[in-house]
């Protein structure tokens, strides 16, 4: 039977116990598993190597992401750093160059000290994309929507240019969640996400996975985290599945949200730009119309006064919207990109992707649309 996206969330990699008929999947708090003889055992040795519990999330994710295979990791991070493992010294990258701070600083800080090299690039200009990839580039990397600009990329069109080169194509879909978008689906290679925001959903836990369908990359990127370890708990495992089960109801809630702010924001007169892929002004707003299933609820927005101290007055005065670093729970949060989630990068690279002093990014949660829209008046005012 085929199954649509919320009855996937819901039933997919999910049985009852065997022992008890228990209908939640049990937290398989344990390190180790008793074998009958050497090397005989029930498909489980040794929980950094895997885990009941990290299993069914793992079916269940790769249902969502339309994938044959799926790893979970103990953060988005850590997933990043083990795709980075299927590199070697003299490699090249090819990544857009408006994304996560984090991951510039995995990338620039890290990663090209032992020798791979990191093109950040307008991936929204496709000719550029054609004259940087080259027979050196093992990676393209892909955030869409970017973080924080909401630049929209046309997965299909860039993994396909990969494809000729063959290098592999990696999306990372943590703004759209996969009730929006299937990168698989766009030709992509491999998905990363960091399950901590709109997946997990409740600002509970910290957890990323990775998903694809080629059985080589997942058989490498398993042996890669056996050996290191970067694994998550079954308690964590345990509150990501439960956070699923209202995936698509909540990223519904969140797209509502989302768009009558960035509406509102539009029409206020203390606010110059505003960022967000449903305007049919927003550049490539028709690749998002086509690749997308709705425009999330991420907003960020500048304001007509462009000095860092205005946009910290607005963050010191919000009530409803918390200020804080992450996105995608049920609550709304409101940060300063500059000086927080992407402050690794340095001042002259965020200019140019648009990270300037006042820019503010929202991720709108599922609170009553009255109650927000009040106290973005307020701390507007």
């Amino acid at each position: 039977m085929k199954m649509k996206f919320g009855t996937k969330a819901i039933h997919a990699g999910q049985e009852p116990d065997p022992s008890t008929g228990a209908i939640m999947t049990p937290i398989y708090q344990t390190s180790t598993y008793v074998q009958s003889s050497p090397g005989k055992h029930k498909g489980y040795e040794y929980a950094r190597t895997q885990n009941p519990t990290r299993t069914a999330l793992e079916a269940n994710l790769a249902a969502l992401e339309n994938g044959k295979f799926a790893r979970c990791f103990s953060s988005g991070m850590a997933a990043t750093d083990t795709i980075m493992k299927l590199l070697k010294p003299g490699d090249e990258v090819v990544c857009t160059n408006d994304l996560y701070g984090g991951t510039y600083r995995l990338f620039t800080s890290v990663y090209a000290h032992y020798g791979i090299r990191f093109h950040f690039i307008n991936m929204l200009d496709l000719q550029q994309v054609e004259k940087v990839v080259n027979d050196k580039t093992r990676m393209v990397w892909i955030e869409t929507p970017t973080n924080p600009m909401l630049q929209i990329i046309d997965i299909k069109a860039v993994a396909d240019i990969a494809k000729r080169h063959k290098a592999q194509t990696v999306v990372d879909n943590t703004f759209a969640s996969p009730y929006l978008q299937n990168p698989l689906d766009l030709h992509a290679d491999i998905v990363v996400h960091s399950l901590t925001k709109y997946i997990a959903g409740h600002s509970d836990t910290v957890m990323g996975a990775v998903i694809t369908n080629d059985q080589e990359t997942h058989e490498r990127l398993a042996y890669h985290q056996n050996a290191v370890g970067a694994v998550p708990g079954p308690m964590d495992c345990f509150l990501v599945l439960r956070g699923i089960k209202t995936l698509h109801i909540r990223m519904q809630r969140h797209c509502e949200n989302g768009a009558a702010i960035a509406k509102y924001l539009k029409e206020h007169p203390k606010v110059a730009k505003v960022h967000w892929p449903g305007f049919p002004d927003h550049q490539n707003h028709q690749v998002a119309a086509k690749q997308m299933k709705d425009f999330g609820g991420m907003v960020s927005f500048t304001l007509k006064e462009d000095k860092q101290e205005k946009a910290f007055k607005f963050l010191e005065a919000i009530k409803v919207f918390s200020l804080a670093e992450s996105l995608g729970g049920v609550e709304s949060l409101a940060g300063h990109p500059a000086t927080m989630t992407h402050a690794s990068i340095p001042a002259e690279e965020r200019k140019k992707s648009g990270i300037t002093d006042s820019l503010i990014r929202l991720s709108v949660g599922i609170e009553d649309i009255e109650d927000l829209l009040a106290d973005l008046e307020n701390a507007l005012k």
